[in-house]
C-alpha cells in the first residue's frame, strides 16, 4: 500500500485505478485544477479515456495571511465565502472586495495563457471528475463544486490522491462521489505526502492539456465533442 507518492504523476495513476467504473463512458469529463491538480488529472483522463479540460479556481487569502485562504474563485465568477472566517478574524467588505479583484485578474491570466478564453459551459449531460493533487482545507475544491453546479453538470465527482479525513468528509455533503485514495490522520500540508512536490509551471499545463486532446482524438474521435 502506498504511504508517499513519487509525484503528481504517480499518484494520478493511483487515482485512475479507484476510478475504473467512470471508463470509457462519453458522459464523462475531467476537469483539473491548475496547476498541481492538471499532471494527475492527465493520468487519469488517459487511464478511463476521457476528455480532460481546467477549472481555473483561485484561493482567496486572508489579507496578510495569503496562504489561510477565506474562500475561493472559480471561473464564471463563482464565489465561494468562508464567512464564518471572515467574521472570526475581521476582515471588512472592502478588503474581502480587494482580494477577489486582484484573484479576478490572476483567474483571467491563467484562463489566456491556458487558451481558456471562455465564460460559459453548457455540461448538462455529463459526469464532471473534479481533480486536485490533494485537499487540506477544500476551499478551493468547494467553489469548482459550486461552478459545475452552476453549469448544470448532471453528477459531480470530487478525486484526490490524498485530502485531509475531515474535508474528505466533507465533499461527500456536496458531491455526489468522493474518491480519497489517501486520508492519513497526521495531515498537516498536500505536500508531505509527495517526494516530489515541486511546482507545476503554466508550460507544463499547456502541454499536457495539448498531449490529452491529441490522445482523445487518436484514441476515440467521436469523444472530441464533449472537450468544453
Amino acid at each position: 500500500m502506498v504511504t508517499r507518492f513519487k509525484n503528481r504523476s504517480e499518484a494520478g495513476r493511483h487515482l485512475a485505478r479507484e476510478l475504473g467504473h467512470y471508463d470509457s463512458r462519453y458522459d464523462v469529463v475531467v476537469f483539473a485544477l491548475p496547476r498541481g491538480g492538471v499532471p494527475v488529472g492527465y493520468e487519469v483522463a488517459q487511464k478511463i479515456k476521457a476528455p480532460l479540460d481546467v477549472l481555473l479556481v483561485r484561493k482567496l487569502g486572508v489579507p496578510g495571511h495569503e496562504e489561510y485562504a477565506m474562500g475561493a474563485m472559480a471561473s464564471g465568477d463563482v464565489i465561494f465565502l468562508n464567512h464564518e472566517v471572515i467574521a472570526q478574524l475581521g476582515i471588512s467588505d472592502e478588503e474581502v472586495e480587494g482580494v477577489i479583484a486582484r484573484e479576478r485578474q490572476e483567474l483571467a491570466r491563467r484562463e489566456e495563457a491556458y487558451g481558456r478564453n471562455r465564460r460559459s459551459l453548457d455540461l448538462a449531460g455529463h459526469t464532471v471528475i473534479l481533480v486536485d493533487d490533494g485537499l487540506a482545507t477544500g476551499s478551493t475544491m468547494r467553489a469548482a463544486v459550486e461552478a459545475m453546479r452552476h453549469h448544470a453538470a448532471d453528477s459531480i465527482v470530487v478525486a484526490v490522491p490524498v485530502a485531509s479525513p475531515s474535508t474528505c468528509k466533507e465533499m461527500k455533503a456536496i458531491a455526489d462521489d468522493v474518491i480519497c485514495v489517501m486520508q492519513p490522520e497526521m495531515f498537516l500540508a498536500v505536500g508531505q505526502w509527495y517526494e516530489d512536490f515541486s511546482q507545476t509551471t503554466d508550460e507544463e499545463v499547456r502541454e499536457l492539456l495539448q498531449k490529452a486532446a491529441k490522445n482523445m482524438r487518436t484514441i476515440a474521435p467521436a469523444k472530441a465533442s464533449l472537450m468544453i
